[in-house]
């Protein structure tokens, strides 16, 4: 089998990209290398990749011309790429073309990958808005440019499904951590001003936010499980996440815990669209996919605090 991973360079893209070839999938990787954030990071995470025998090829989802790079012979598609989060530096161009243009752009090359099994759209939490609690057959409220453009570029997978051209998914995740996580994201950005004793911004508030923080290696054994139900998940939407709460002060106090050091914190205006609450509801994902996280905050940032050690501080 052949797998296509798109944003192979990027955090959760990187780990899907191993998992399966661990699987023993052929599996080639593309990815844009964006400098929304650190390209030394998405370097490392590609020469990773390529250690094990997984090509990283530069593809930029936004240009048509750019497939014509890349064979036809998928039988999956797991798509990653995307202009996430809900910083004040992206513009609604940035949004519009990377989540739902490209997604676009992809669509099209799928529908002439005739071995296709299926495509899996990789979505997000932020889709349900400021209180990311509900069932995925609730009505969406998303907050962001963010949540609206993956809302739309969701709904183009799924509309392939609906008129039966192709066979797709969209897997909502919640709040991903781990190893590789982006720089800018909580506890990477934390565990660094840990080690080196620097100043963490903290957004006003934003100790208090509840969160489903789930584990990187749990995320994946949720989306690798779509491989061999293709008529079970087509057209479906599903929550992957943990059910565990914690607030994001919850979250710090724990890696001071591990780093065995108190990190000083500086409160910045609150940023518009952050969700105050989510929690992960996961009774369609059990029941489809066998879908069990195990993994819990602490041993998860364990992990994490363990790989930025190697890898910026040894």
């Amino acid at each position: 089998m052949k797998a296509l991973v798109t944003g192979a360079a990027g955090f959760i893209g990187s780990h899907c990209a191993e998992r399966l070839k661990a699987m023993n999938f052929e599996v080639i990787g593309i990815d844009n290398f964006s400098p929304y954030y650190s390209p030394d990071l998405k370097n490392r995470n590609a020469k990773s990749l390529e250690k094990v025998g997984i090509p990283i090829e530069i593809i930029d989802l936004r240009k048509p011309e750019d497939f014509k790079k890349i064979p036809t012979d998928f039988n999956y598609i797991f798509h990653f790429a995307a202009q996430p989060g809900i910083a004040a530096t992206s513009t609604f161009e940035d949004y519009l073309m990377n989540n739902l243009v490209a997604t676009k752009n992809l669509m099209d090359f799928a529908l002439s990958c005739k071995d296709l099994k299926l495509f899996t759209n990789i979505s997000t939490s932020s889709i349900y808005g400021l209180r990311a609690t509900l069932t995925e057959d609730a009505a969406p409220e998303p907050a962001s440019l963010y949540g609206v453009t993956k809302l739309a570029a969701e709904q183009l997978v799924l509309a392939k499904a609906r008129a039966h051209k192709l066979k797709s998914c969209s897997l909502r995740l919640f709040s991903v951590y781990g190893p590789r996580e982006r720089p800018e994201k909580l506890y990477t950005k934390l565990i660094g001003c840990g080690f080196f004793h620097q100043e963490f911004p903290l957004f006003d508030g934003s100790e208090a936010h509840v969160r489903s923080f789930t584990f990187v290696d749990d995320i994946i054994d949720g989306v690798v499980s779509v491989i061999g139900k293709e008529d079970i998940v087509d057209g479906e939407v599903i929550n992957l996440g943990t059910e565990q709460e914690h607030t994001t002060g919850e979250g710090m106090a724990i890696v001071e815990e591990i780093l065995d050091t108190k990190i000083r914190k500086e409160v910045v205006a609150k940023r518009g669209g952050d969700q105050m609450f989510t929690k992960a509801n996961i009774n369609k994902a059990r029941k489809l996919l066998n879908y069990n996280p195990t993994t819990t905050l602490k041993e998860g940032l364990g992990k994490q605090i363990e790989w930025y050690r190697k890898e910026f501080v040894d």
